[in-house]
């Protein structure tokens, strides 16, 4: 039976360690660690929002602008609830990316230049090999190669430049939308009544590959539907929404501008 000595002893500890603070999180230190983190993602994210809004401005000719359709769905809708227009979006998703930055900072990882040079490269790793796994599971299913750049048909009726500014914009708005929001909103929901998290992620990869695949036949320049487009559009999704939950959003926003970009400039 403890002494008064020793239960004073105890007590002194205890109020000790309810004083002192808490340890501050581990900060990630390693490529692959810090390549995961919001941090990195947004600011390896900014080079691509520069690019595709400058592109589009340049590319385009005449009185209207030919934007990514995650584009217009995302501004369109900020823009409703804001009340503002269009250019002060961009301000609104700076201001959003600095928020995110600001949260990671307790555990901030350290900023390395050659990361960011070792994301793209291994984002142009990704764009090849899947093309070529989720064409070759395609050729399996239907008997034939679908080469990428059928996927993206209804592109060619446009001029080179603004297919790369497009291409560019995709890899950006459509990972924001279809698998930030889209299947990371749905992962969130299902897990309140889906109790096994793999299960709740895989459900909402798969409904969030099917979407990201149909939209692709909607609208004016959406491609004509055949099975074997849809089919690959549905694998490669799903093939992004693994690098996404793997390696984050940078890795797979990356990784679908330079497939893109690989397809429009023929180097598929």
């Amino acid at each position: 039976m403890p002494t008064p000595a020793d239960r004073v002893a105890q007590l002194t500890a205890e109020v000790d360690r309810l004083a002192s603070p808490s340890p501050a999180p581990l900060r990630p230190t390693g490529y692959f660690d810090a390549t995961r983190t919001a941090t990195y993602g947004f600011l390896a994210a900014l080079p691509l929002f520069v690019l595709y809004e400058v592109g589009v401005l340049l590319a385009n000719s005449g009185p209207g602008q030919i934007r990514v359709g995650a584009d217009v769905w995302l501004k369109t809708l900020l823009a409703a609830l804001g009340g503002v227009g269009w250019a002060a979006v961009g301000v609104v998703v700076l201001l959003i990316g600095a928020v995110v930055v600001w949260r990671d900072r307790e555990r901030r990882p350290p900023l390395v230049p050659k990361y960011f040079g070792l994301l793209i490269a291994e984002s142009f790793g990704y764009a090849v090999v899947l093309a070529f796994v989720v064409g070759g599971a395609v050729g399996l299913l239907f008997g034939a190669w679908l080469w990428p750049d059928l996927a993206l048909a209804q592109m060619a009726r446009l001029g080179l430049g603004l297919q790369l500014a497009l291409s560019i914009g995709a890899g950006l708005y459509e990972e924001l939308v279809f698998r930030v929001i889209l299947v990371g909103g749905m992962f969130w929901g299902l897990q309140k009544v889906v109790p096994d998290r793999t299960r709740a992620y895989v459900i909402a990869a798969v409904v969030g590959a099917l979407i990201f695949s149909a939209v692709h036949h909607i609208g004016a320049y959406g491609d004509p539907f055949t099975l074997r487009v849809f089919t690959f559009r549905f694998l490669f999704g799903l093939a992004l929404n693994g690098v996404f939950l793997l390696r984050g959003f940078a890795l797979a926003a990356w990784t679908h501008a330079l497939y893109d970009v690989l397809v429009v400039t023929g180097g598929l």
